[in-house]
């Protein structure tokens, strides 16, 4: 529920735009990226000619009508229509015989190509030259002798001035090989950042000794990156602290952006386009390269935080890690489109032409999309996501589309779809595309169903939907329970099954007084079966169990029944028989997403649940829990180091999983502590995360 939220909107205003081109103008559209599938100014030879005589006067050239000037003859601009350039014989005499003295190496078929897209324009449609370059060549009875400047008249066959050619060639040559590595380098970052998670994902199959794999797990993958906080916010609520195996990720992403962001530039002098000043025509190509990478990041951006994001499936990392590489690929996006719109906005104000050129819609529609993004950023520090999500949402879909659309239009209006740069905009609607017609599927599979909603304390509520299977969590859409009819937010299933059941008359609740026997109270069981309720028999369905905080777990308890549509299923089931001894910590309702590995673990398994309030319990309890040796704290804090150090030493060099679900506290203590134990080297362990993290 990020940026790609927002993509719905962008998806719809995208073909108005494609229309509004047409308009703009009909430039040929090129299909790829510039050096994959579209070629600049290929080839150079003739494209140098080409530019070195563009600006001249030819016979047929036209004064510029200009509404509300006057001009003396002195200041007359000329004008060249494509209908000119392609009937004109001293141009067209003059270009065919540069050709044939600077492009000697090309075939005969490459140069009437080029002759017959290039010589009237780039347009998509435009008049066919009077004659072939052959045909040309062979109308020029002898060698020219008199040079053409750039800008001068052009009204006999002339050679081309060497100097101006070549510093077109430069200036096109180098630009070129410019824009061919911004694309390059884009591909690099975004083939690598999606294989290098399905890598090292793969090293997990690699039979590696258990104390080698535990020892490098609590040094260098477990561990928050600083302090011994991950899941608790850090000062101020502005993000989470990485663990240090998210933080080598993050590293990477961040130096491999870096390098390709500073790397790879040539000055090319004579230049036409910055004569004389290599300062300007490098910090252009800096600013095109971050622009660029900053284009492709996007994709990268709105993959990691997908529903349906393809890297569930083919890696063992978990949504709370992509989500945040979300938004570290995210700030990384940002900065680089800063730096691009202040380049550019620092070169317009030195050159004087910032007053006209910012009232062109390419930088007004550039300006919308850099504002936009750099607006994310500030808008969506943890402290708003927690304290406000649904404020934060909908800004953050808001600003979203403005970036989306603000990125697309900023090409449009500059380059149309000559050269390929909305490609990356195209494929981040693409990733966006595939992410919401899986979660539509998703739906549509299970159709419409009705919920029951059951309160269960103060604290919690339970939610059964019949007829539907699902594993891991779902999301679920309570269509009419508010008047945000797409409000939808993920739970665990508690269970696929849905037994009928009569609850214990008492539990540790006094009926009388609704307060508990015991502020504190412990329990523990062994592995038994409980005949306490009366169970009839179990239907296919999905059980929830919600924890009340507002919102929309405020307004279920106004519903006895509601209709609900459910997504599923999400998330993937860690495997845990690496060591035949399976420990879960759990805070709360944290239960829920422990239950499958309670019920599928093949060795022997422990829980260890704290909770404030007895009566989660006896809901889980009654028909979930049954034959689960488990310790639960109602009302009391567990001692997580005693419980850790006590089945380490009972696992012995069988070696134990560690799954925590539960508070930030609960779990970063958690954390901490099979770090510890682990770098000890003296019992194999590993820890599976399941708490949530925002």
């Amino acid at each position: 529920m990020t940026l790609y939220n927002a993509l719905s909107t962008a998806f719809l205003l995208l073909p108005a735009a494609t229309c509004m081109d047409m308009a703009l103008t009909n430039t040929r559209a090129g299909h790829g990226l510039i050096g994959y599938g579209i070629d600049m100014y290929k080839p150079n030879c003739a494209y140098s000619c080409r530019a070195a005589i563009s600006s001249c006067t030819l016979n047929c050239s036209t004064m510029m009508e200009m509404d509300g000037m006057d001009m003396s003859m002195d200041d007359v601009m000329m004008e060249t229509s494509a209908d000119c350039y392609a009937t004109d014989d001293a141009f067209l005499q003059t270009m065919a015989y540069c050709i044939s003295q600077k492009c000697e190496g090309l075939q005969k078929w490459e140069l009437e190509k080029y002759w017959n897209d290039n010589i009237p324009g780039t347009s998509a449609v435009q008049p066919v030259p009077k004659r072939t370059y052959q045909e040309t060549l062979d109308k020029i009875a002898s060698p020219p002798i008199q040079t053409v400047i750039g800008g001068d008249p052009l009204n006999k066959t002339m050679l081309v001035s060497e100097d101006d050619w070549l510093a077109n060639w430069n200036a096109q040559d180098s630009f070129e090989e410019a824009e061919g590595k911004h694309e390059k380098y884009s591909i690099i970052i975004v083939v690598t950042s999606f294989a290098l998670p399905v890598a090292f994902s793969l090293l997990r199959f690699v039979p590696f000794p258990n104390t080698l794999v535990t020892q490098f797990n609590a040094w260098v993958i477990d561990p928050p990156l600083w302090g011994t906080k991950q899941k608790q916010p850090l000062v101020g609520g502005l993000g989470l602290m990485p663990t240090r195996g998210q933080a080598l990720f993050i590293a990477y992403f961040l130096v491999i952006n870096i390098i390709l962001s500073s790397t790879g530039y040539r000055s090319a002098q004579p230049n036409a386009w910055h004569p004389g000043s290599v300062r300007n025509e490098i910090i252009i190509l800096v600013a095109n390269r971050v622009g660029v990478l900053s284009f492709a990041n996007i994709p990268l951006l709105i993959l990691y935080s997908s529903r349906n994001n393809i890297l569930f499936w083919v890696t063992d990392w978990s949504h709370s890690t992509f989500l945040l590489l979300h938004r570290w690929v995210a700030g990384i996006a940002t900065i680089q489109a800063i730096l691009h719109s202040v380049i550019y906005l620092r070169l317009r104000v030195e050159a004087h032409t910032h007053a006209e050129e910012s009232k062109l819609p390419y930088w007004i529609w550039g300006v919308v999309g850099t504002l936009s993004m750099s607006l994310l950023l500030p808008s969506s520090v943890l402290y708003i996501r927690h304290k406000s999500y649904e404020l934060f949402l909908a800004w953050h879909v808001a600003l979203s589309v403005l970036t989306i659309v603000g990125c697309y239009y900023h090409i449009l209006f500059r380059f149309a779809h000559q050269w390929g740069y909305e490609t990356w905009i195209w494929a981040a609607m693409a990733v966006w595309g595939f992410d919401r017609v899986l979660r539509m599927l998703r739906m549509a599979r299970n159709g419409l169903r009705f919920a029951i909603v059951t309160k269960v304390d103060d604290d919690y509520v339970r939610v059964d939907v019949p007829g539907v299977a699902a594993t891991g969590h779902a999301y679920l859409y309570f269509p009419t329970l508010t008047w945000r009819v797409w409000e939808n937010h993920p739970f665990s299933v508690a269970s696929t099954a849905t037994p009928q059941f009569v609850p214990k008359s008492k539990s540790l609740r006094d009926e009388e007084s609704g307060s508990y026997e015991k502020d504190e109270i412990k329990i523990s069981t062994a592995a038994t079966s409980s005949n306490s309720s009366t169970h009839g028999p179990a239907k296919l369905g999905l059980t929830f169990f919600l924890r009340r905080q507002g919102g929309l777990t405020h307004h279920l308890l106004s519903r006895a029944s509601l209709p609900v549509l459910v997504e599923s299923s999400y998330g993937t089931h860690v495997d845990t028989s690496h060591f035949p001894h399976l420990v879960c910590i759990v805070g709360g309702i944290g239960i829920t997403a422990v239950l499958p590995y309670l019920r599928s673990h093949p060795g022997s398994s422990k829980l260890y649940w704290g909770v404030r309030s007895a009566g989660i319990v006896d809901a889980v309890d009654d028909e979930l829990l049954r034959s689960v040796d488990k310790e639960v704290f109602v009302g009391s804090r567990m001692n997580i180091r005693t419980v850790l150090q006590e089945e380490a030493a009972f696992a012995g060099e069988g070696g134990v999983t560690v799954l925590v679900s539960g508070p930030g506290g609960m779990a970063d203590e958690a954390r901490t502590i099979v770090s510890e134990i682990g770098r000890q080297g003296k019992v194999n362990m590993r820890l599976v995360d399941e708490a949530f993290s925002w």
